[in-house]
């Protein structure tokens, strides 16, 4: 018998018994279609934040914080009024302690290091059109990482942190209150930001618009350039209280000829603030807690399918061993007339596979189909305010794993069937009642 009447064949004979090959393909069915879904939201969550990362992030800076203490001693640490402060709320950005003057000049004098900016906080009351009236202000939120990197600009440009004139980036859903056209309209304008000083006096201060940013998950409110950042953070200042800084961000130089900043000049800036008794991380560390525990949900979800394969490669199991028995006849009449043990076995193995294609294909059509609308359903409501999130992101290279896998497990799941069918004698199997 020749290869393609093996699998014509096999094709042919997986379908003898409907309804228990019908069985069976579904118990695949369920396994293919959650192991889909659980993969394309893996692929649409961690292709959002890699992308996220692509945009807030240059790659050559580095978040500075006090590295966290790990004094075991007993009792309270002895007072040092030259040492570092303590905040006196919590902060999102940062540990407890504060960064002092002598943190930041010890970071300048890193090799590696081109320049460090504190991370200054500070509080603005509204925004307005330039020349704007009261009932044209709107609160708004600055995102007080603005200097670590880029915006995800839907127009103009970024952030100039070393110009001298005030600039906001705006979030886009800012454009229609303040009475622009569209995004490109705002670049060049100038608005007005009103805020309160240390004196609790209000003060405004006008900020060219010099770009318009997307909504994002990981870079909300609005950002400001260093110029703008010192002017308010020096009059919302204490006066007679020292410097003291949540985080710092440090820009690095590259070591080679082209001046790239490469891993290994990361990891040894990295190694500089350990003996410093700082602690360095990037923006793709940070995420990286994000996308842990991202995968590990994941996992857990696609262990429930992983357990839905394995009852149904006993399904398979239990499905060929069935076959086998009602075909005895025939197999030994398959032998007697010339068939080889390899070709029995193959005719058996293979029509496992068919089933497991069968299952996997319209599980994972399935899934494709139901997902890709339960997607655009979430991208109009629940997410429209992110934009770019494809919660489900169906890639063909992962569809296809996930059919080859249950197709493997498929395969080796009748693997026991059909070496009981090849090591069959002929001629007690044809004398079976």
């Amino acid at each position: 018998m020749r290869t393609a009447d093996v699998i014509t064949n096999a094709t042919r004979n997986a379908f003898r018994s409907k309804l228990r090959t019908t069985l069976t393909v579904l118990s695949l069915f369920v396994g293919a279609f959650t192991l889909t879904l659980t993969t394309a939201l893996g692929a649409g969550v961690n292709d959002y934040v890699t992308t996220q990362v692509a945009t807030i992030s240059t790659g050559d800076v580095l978040i500075v914080t006090p590295a966290a203490s790990t004094d075991t001693t007993d009792g309270p640490n002895a007072y040092d009024p030259d040492g570092r402060q303590q905040s006196a709320q919590a902060n999102p950005l940062g540990a407890g302690t504060l960064l002092n003057d002598d943190d930041l000049e010890a970071m300048r004098d890193m090799d590696g290091v081109d320049r460090v900016e504190p991370v200054r906080q500070i509080a603005v009351d509204w925004v307005a059109p330039a020349s704007g009236t009261d009932d044209e202000r709107y609160e708004l939120d600055v995102n007080p990482t603005s200097s670590i990197g880029r915006s995800d600009l839907v127009a103009g440009d970024q952030l100039d942190q070393e110009a001298d004139e005030p600039q906001i980036v705006l979030p886009e859903d800012y454009l229609d209150p303040l009475g622009f056209a569209d995004a490109d309209a705002a670049i060049g304008e100038t608005v007005e930001l009103g805020y309160t000083d240390a004196t609790q006096a209000d003060r405004t201060i006008e900020a060219q618009v010099v770009g318009v940013a997307r909504t994002s998950l990981l870079a909300a409110g609005a950002g400001v350039n260093q110029a703008l950042t010192d002017t308010i953070a020096d009059a919302q200042a204490i006066p007679g209280q020292p410097d003291a800084y949540v985080v710092a961000v440090a820009y690095l130089a590259g070591t080679g000829d082209d001046g790239v900043v490469t891993a290994a000049d990361v990891d040894g800036v990295k190694a500089k603030l350990t003996d410093a008794d700082l602690a360095g991380q990037t923006v793709e560390d940070q995420l990286g807690v994000i996308q842990t525990v991202i995968n590990g949900i994941i996992g857990v979800l696609s262990a429930f399918s992983v357990i839905a394969l394995l009852a149904a490669s006993f399904g398979i199991v239990n499905t060929l061993l069935m076959s086998v028995q009602e075909r005895t006849r025939e197999i030994g009449l398959m032998k007697a007339m010339g068939m080889s043990n390899g070709k029995v076995f193959s005719l058996f193995s293979l029509e496992a596979v068919v089933i497991g294609f069968l299952g996997s294909a319209i599980g994972a059509v399935a899934a494709i189909g139901l997902g890709t609308a339960i997607s655009t359903a979430l991208s109009a409501g629940p997410l429209a305010d992110l934009p770019g999130l494809t919660i489900l992101l169906f890639d063909p290279v992962n569809v296809l794993v996930v059919i080859l896998v249950i197709m493997l497990v498929a395969f080796l799941s009748g693997v026991l069937p059909a070496r009981r069918a090849a090591r069959q004698d002929p001629i007690d199997s044809l004398r079976y009642e």
